[in-house]
């Protein structure tokens, strides 16, 4: 779609050539949302892309991703046989239905930033620990768990100005054992529930709960649960109003679906399954 009120594109290659942020800016990465849907309060695109980052880094401290490195380049990663859960960021790269067109060309930045509750990308960042590196528009730079970025739908914790640079996943997280499910209305639907469940060697348990909630929550015990205790930790951190509610899954469906993912994926690491 062509975005009429656009007036300028800026193309900065390095961080000092950014242009002073100001009402009617918007950065763009991959724009697969942004040029969806009219955009009239936008008179000026920032081109992140410009700047040259390299999608991802693989090193001892975990795996480092762009924030406009594609779901495609993501899916192309290799990561070390150590990083057991490393088949959640093919699970999750998938969880994004789209055509080729638009696994390159939908970044990871783009995915968290958009804060929609279906976004994979925020359910295997929440999942395993992740960093984001925030630049802000002063010059400095801040880190913020990505648990703490999206706070509802389309809403993230970034101030005015200021930029996602990247994100960071640490070896630790990548090292858990992990069980990933997912629910839709139709066979190529947008998420209705995804739950992602990690066990850590030293026998500490997550769950991770995304899409049928208005934001990602994040459930961490001390050892793997029995599923009684799960349903009991499930119900204390999700409350009533913050079940998701739209066309794509009403929320006492949502809670239900959720509770039944939630125990396969228990289930799956009690086994010593995959």
């Amino acid at each position: 779609m062509d975005l009429n009120s656009i007036t300028e594109v800026a193309a900065p290659r390095e961080r000092t050539a950014l242009p002073a942020w100001r009402p009617g800016d918007a950065f763009l990465a991959g724009g697969t949302w942004l040029f969806s849907e009219p955009q009239e309060r936008l008179s000026r695109l920032i081109d992140l892309p410009s700047l040259g980052w390299e999608p991802c880094a693989v090193m001892e401290q975990g795996l480092r991703i762009a924030a406009t490195c594609t779901i495609a380049a993501l899916d192309r990663i290799e990561l070390p046989a150590s990083f057991a859960a490393a088949p959640l960021i093919g699970h999750c790269c998938r969880a994004l239905l789209g055509s080729f067109k638009v696994w390159n060309a939908a970044t990871v930045g783009g995915n968290l930033c958009l804060a929609l509750p279906a976004g994979p990308m925020i359910a295997l960042a929440v999942a395993l620990d992740g960093v984001c590196l925030i630049w802000m528009p002063d010059g400095g730079e801040r880190s913020l768990p990505v648990r703490d970025l999206v706070r509802g739908p389309q809403a993230t914790a970034l101030r005015p100005g200021e930029i996602l640079r990247e994100i960071g996943l640490p070896a630790a997280a990548l090292r858990r054992r992990a069980a990933f499910r997912r629910i839709a209305l139709s066979p190529n639907g947008r998420s209705g529930a995804l739950t992602i469940a990690t066990l850590d060697p030293s026998g500490a348990f997550a769950l991770t709960v995304t899409a049928s909630t208005r934001r990602p929550v994040r459930i961490d015990l001390p050892a793997l649960p029995e599923a009684g205790d799960l349903t009991a930790a499930l119900a204390a951190a999700i409350p009533d109003g913050l079940w998701y509610d739209d066309v794509h899954g009403a929320p006492d469906w949502r809670r239900h679906v959720t509770g039944l993912l939630a125990e396969e994926a228990r289930a799956e690491l009690a086994g010593g399954g995959a």
